[in-house]
């Protein structure tokens, strides 16, 4: 691993012109991550497994894993159909305009014989919590009953 980061260093500044620092950084749950998991269903599309069994298993994967909510959305020409449309499946909840939601968004598209197929993928994580704003709210809660 450390060999192929450093012939990667090496392209990439050769192609450059200038020294390069490359952070590279583990996933622990692949199933966590919006982009993986939407490149998973679009490769099963492509290995042509039904489409709404690959958005099931990636969903129960998820949840099963620790995501609050998925929302997943293949759209083209499904099963071959001559019309296009689009099917989704969400389970859980996606927050969407809750601007301390952790939503973790990604698209990857299945290369199949009638097409292409579209595939994204909203990951609810859970919320970020402005810790300093709600430690600031406890301290002005327990000083205003003494006031009293």
């Amino acid at each position: 691993k450390g060999e192929d980061i450093e012939k990667l260093k090496t392209e990439v500044s050769a192609m450059m012109g200038i020294p390069v620092h490359i952070n590279i950084e583990e996933i622990r749950k692949p199933e966590l991550d919006a982009t993986l998991v939407a490149q998973g269903v679009a490769q099963q599309l492509e290995r042509r497994i039904m489409f709404r069994r690959a958005m099931k298993r990636s969903v129960t994967n998820a949840m099963r894993l620790g995501a609050e909510g998925i929302k997943i959305n293949v759209s083209g020409r499904l099963n071959g159909a001559e019309i296009a449309r689009a099917e989704w499946y969400r389970e859980g909840r996606v927050p969407l305009h809750t601007l301390r939601a952790d939503v973790d968004y990604g698209t990857a598209e299945a290369n199949t014989t009638y097409g292409i197929i579209g595939v994204k993928v909203w990951l609810f994580k859970g919320e970020i919590l402005d810790t300093e704003a709600l430690m600031r709210e406890k301290m002005l809660s327990h000083k205003s009953p003494d006031s009293k």
